[in-house]
């Protein structure tokens, strides 16, 4: 009797049923639209350069919130925020605002991809910058993948990227460039690969003794710069715990300190969701200053030396992730010692 009363009932009331459960489908399908990933990162560097023979210790933290927030079922907006802060200065000498460093639209479609707006740069990080740009990147394919990337990026970082002399033509001027890149990547078993090609231009007039170092140039007259930037990438995987990477750069605009290049030995790796798991690595790195004006490898070695670099990290807890790297080399145009001590722990959330 209570069955046939239920079916009863069930039958009486299935379109009101039915709408209650699209309407719990379509809150369980939005509820998670908006996800804020994050971490707070501490880091201490000690720098020596014999060059000047000077020292220089630093205490620093970021606090950086990455949101993902999907606006229909193949597009997604993305942001990062950064505040930074000195540990010995309780945040002086920095900027205590929240900080918009990247911020992007992303569209998938199959194996294509498009994004647009101020972009992480992945078109190959040993040769040109760490830092966004402005612009927009195509990307299509799967163990075969095409990446085409065009905008604009603040090149204060960057100084004179294409000739001999260290003059720091751009940030002194503010300017920007642009930027285009482009990069063919395949993934074959445990082989990765990727060739790459980057471009950078910029024409600025500067007053100063920058154009007293051109014959042809006179105080006033505007002065192009230019950046062409070649890149090989290799890794391999010999199996769970060993893996070998060699890159090589080439700037074919610059006078001197053209060529950058890598190698990397890797055994195991730390993973932030397994407490106890480990990594650690050993390579060999010159980056010269006009092949890789500030890689991602500044940890470590940066833009304008060369030399060995030692790293290990470790998960002592799920998600809190320490890092630590050790640098001895050279400074390349001063050919003097150099040496970095690099500490770091990061509680991601």
């Amino acid at each position: 009797a209570d069955k046939a009363m239920i079916d009863k009932l069930a039958a009486e009331f299935a379109d009101e049923l039915n709408n209650l459960g699209v309407r719990v489908s379509n809150l369980e399908k939005h509820a998670d639209n908006v996800k804020i990933n994050g971490v707070l990162e501490y880091t201490y560097t000690s720098t020596r350069h014999d060059v000047d023979h000077s020292k220089n210790n630093v205490d620093e933290y970021v606090f950086r919130l990455e949101p993902t927030a999907e606006v229909n079922d193949h597009w997604n907006v993305h942001a990062r925020l950064d505040a930074n802060g000195l540990m010995d200065t309780d945040g002086g000498n920095t900027d205590y605002n929240v900080k918009l460093k990247r911020a992007w639209a992303e569209g998938q479609y199959g194996n294509f991809n498009v994004k647009l707006g101020k972009l992480p740069n992945s078109i190959n990080l040993i040769s040109t910058t760490d830092d966004p740009y402005s612009g927009v990147e195509f990307s299509y394919g799967s163990k075969w993948k095409a990446t085409v990337a065009a905008g604009r990026i603040d090149d204060s970082q960057f100084g004179d990227f294409s000739r001999s002399a260290a003059v720091d033509a751009f940030a002194e001027n503010g300017d920007t460039a642009n930027y285009q890149g482009i990069k063919l990547a395949t993934t074959q078993g445990k082989f990765f690969g990727d060739v790459a090609y980057q471009h950078l231009s910029s024409t600025f007039t500067q007053s100063g003794n920058i154009a007293k170092y051109y014959n042809d140039k006179k105080v006033g007259e505007p002065i192009d710069f230019k950046a062409n930037i070649w890149s090989l990438l290799a890794s391999y995987r010999f199996d769970k715990n060993s893996a070998l990477k060699a890159e090589y750069a080439k700037n074919t605009e610059a006078d001197n300190y053209d060529n950058a290049y890598s190698f990397e030995y890797d055994y195991k790796g730390a993973e932030n969701a397994n407490k106890g798991t480990w990594g650690a690595y050993i390579a060999y790195r010159k980056l010269g200053q006009y092949a890789a004006p500030w890689s991602t490898y500044g940890d470590g070695v940066d833009g304008g030396q060369k030399g060995v670099e030692l790293g290990v990290s470790w998960i002592p807890f799920k998600n809190i992730l320490a890092v630590a790297k050790y640098f001895d080399g050279k400074d390349i145009a001063a050919d003097k010692d150099a040496s970095k001590l690099f500490g770091r722990f990061d509680f991601f959330f």
